[in-house]
């Protein structure tokens, strides 16, 4: 049996500061597919159909931007209206068809994400034509369906044009309250144009309004990160979500970085350490849930049961995500999707598709298919989605493995209980406050268990 301080973490004095080195990933997982030659046929057939999933999701994507800010690295097209419009009747177009399949009508979906780039940054009657357009597919009674974006522009005719057209959840990308850490950021707007706009839209009567919030952004001190949090609890948002800035590669703050510089504020060029990010972690889950906020995940809390995170929490069960747009990724049938970001390549393989349909005179019966990557469905999937799915909640609870799994991990949990990030007893291995904050490293630990130590045969209980 094999144990690194990569899968255990170290023993510490201080395991929410010290008990691995970084978080360098904003998601853990593991691959047992492979890329799978996807032709017309094949495509085809996949849509023609009908599901074996239990659980389903539409994930839309609209990979247009204003502004980039510091700390993406996955902006992909800017938001010019012309680009915009075309794009948007393609999609609408596309949902309209792909609704209409056996593979579609066969099982209704559970929740509906339209994330991006800024799907707020379209027009109102732009979110009407997809709102109506998403309506065309089996919903449950209950369908949770998001528009991701940002609150700069979302003004009251695009409000009022989700609400009309079925949205009734919004997630709204703050990251910090604070202004000029804002500004050093590439964000719209100041503090107390947030809040007002947040504390206005909260006031509808079933709408659940959630905000992101970043910690460890330049120039973002401890004492502004309290602030940060404070306005998020005296915003009357619906749900919050604190999530910790990764160093990834490719953003305006990596590159600065290079050069040995910091993109602070006018005022500060205070850059958080981990160290410091894990106290900011702990502040931000202790007073949310002093306020007798829920916690959902390891970075979720909601206010009031309004605020489901249906789709954040089913993602993480390997469910199917029906993928669409440029950029969009999901499953079907058990594969992995991954479109194309490059939009002309997209726009391309509508037009070809509508060229070579109108000159046999045939009717278009599946949605276009469009350049990307298919992959082999998962052999572990189902297995890997509850280790996920516990971990991020913060709760594994052992019922849902089988008994051999359980004995052959308990070395591992072990050394987590006794590094400090997790308790055990005999029903469940629940996370500490440690445990919580440094959760994506340890799911990564565990798959590198797994892969260094493999049991023969790993099942989950039914």
């Amino acid at each position: 049996m094999i144990l690194t301080s990569t899968m255990t973490g170290i023993a510490s004095p201080d395991p929410l500061q010290h008990a691995f080195k970084v978080k360098s990933a904003p998601h853990a997982g593991r691959s047992g597919s492979r890329p799978l030659q996807l032709n017309d046929d094949l495509w085809q057939q996949w849509w023609q159909q009908p599901t074996k999933a239990e659980k389903r999701a539409l994930y839309i994507h609209v990979p247009f931007c204003r502004k980039r800010c510091s700390f993406c690295n996955f902006f992909e097209n800017g938001a010019k209206p012309e680009r915009i419009s075309d794009y948007m009747n393609r999609l609408c177009q596309q949902l309209t068809i792909a609704a209409q399949t056996p593979l579609a009508q066969s099982q209704p979906f559970d929740t509906v994400y339209v994330g991006g780039g800024t799907p707020t940054d379209i027009k109102a009657e732009e979110i009407a034509a997809l709102g109506k357009a998403i309506q065309q597919f089996p919903l449950t009674a209950d369908t949770e369906i998001t528009l991701e974006g940002r609150l700069n522009g979302f003004d009251d005719d695009k409000w009022h044009s989700a609400l009309d057209n079925g949205f009734n959840r919004f997630s709204f990308g703050v990251q910090s309250f604070d202004t000029e850490v804002r500004k050093a950021a590439g964000r719209f707007d100041d503090k107390q144009t947030l809040l007002d706009r947040i504390q206005q839209l909260s006031q509808h009567p079933t709408a659940s309004i959630v905000i992101d919030l970043i910690f460890g952004l330049p120039g973002q001190t401890m004492e502004i990160w309290q602030q940060d949090i404070d306005a998020a609890i005296a915003s009357g948002a619906h749900g919050v979500d604190l999530y910790q800035l990764i160093g990834l590669g490719g953003t305006r703050i990596d590159k600065a970085s290079e050069k040995g510089k910091i993109l602070g504020t006018d005022t500060s060029e205070f850059q958080a350490d981990s160290q410091t990010r894990a106290n900011m972690y702990a502040y931000g889950a202790n007073k949310l849930e002093s306020n007798e906020w829920q916690r959902l995940s390891s970075c979720h809390w909601r206010r009031d049961d309004r605020e489901r995170s249906i789709y954040n929490s089913l993602a993480k069960s390997g469910i199917e995500i029906l993928p669409f747009g440029a950029g969009g990724g999901g499953s079907i049938h058990g594969h992995g999707m991954m479109n194309a970001r490059d939009l002309s390549e997209w726009h391309q393989a509508h037009e070809s598709q509508t060229s070579e349909l109108a000159s046999i005179k045939a009717p278009v019966k599946d949605p276009v298919r469009v350049p990307g990557m298919a992959l082999s469905p998962n052999p572990s999937a189902a297995f890997d989605a509850v280790f996920k799915r516990g971990l991020d909640s913060g709760v594994l609870a052992f019922n849902k493995v089988e008994a051999e799994v359980l004995a052959h991990l308990q070395p591992l949990f072990a050394a987590w209980q006794q590094n400090g990030l997790a308790t055990l007893d005999d029903k469940a291995l629940s996370l500490t406050l440690a445990g919580r904050f440094w959760n994506v490293n340890m799911q990564t630990g565990l798959f590198e268990f797994l892969a260094t130590n493999p049991i023969a045969e790993a099942k989950i209980a039914s």
